[in-house]
């Protein structure tokens, strides 16, 4: 992590393409960290961080899913990302005050 920067939330979860891996959430930006494990001695070991995304590249967020809950986001390349979280509600609001939080600290 860089320099004053904060980690905000962190779960493991599964993205949709990406497969299962560590959902970040820090002050600046959101990362995901591919997760390989094995059942038989319970081990979980981290990967290439295969996503990592500036909060200010983010350009929509939202939520969706009846039975399978996903909180979803499109970056500027328009690149869209699901991701199967515990909690989508508290995850959507903690994305969306952290981009409105890092605006107002760019615009400073």
């Amino acid at each position: 992590m860089e320099d004053g920067e904060k980690r905000l939330k962190q779960e493991d979860c599964n993205e949709d393409k990406l497969g299962s891996g560590i959902l970040t959430l820090t002050n600046k930006r959101l990362a995901f960290d591919k997760t390989q494990s094995r059942i038989m001695d319970f081990t979980k070991r981290f990967g290439d961080t295969i996503m990592d995304i500036p909060l200010n590249e983010i350009t929509k967020s939202w939520k969706e899913g009846r039975f399978i809950k996903k909180v979803c986001i499109t970056s500027k390349i328009e690149e869209t990302y699901k991701f199967g979280v515990f909690n989508t509600k508290d995850w959507l609001k903690n994305i969306e005050n952290a981009i409105q939080a890092s605006k107002i600290n760019n615009s400073q």
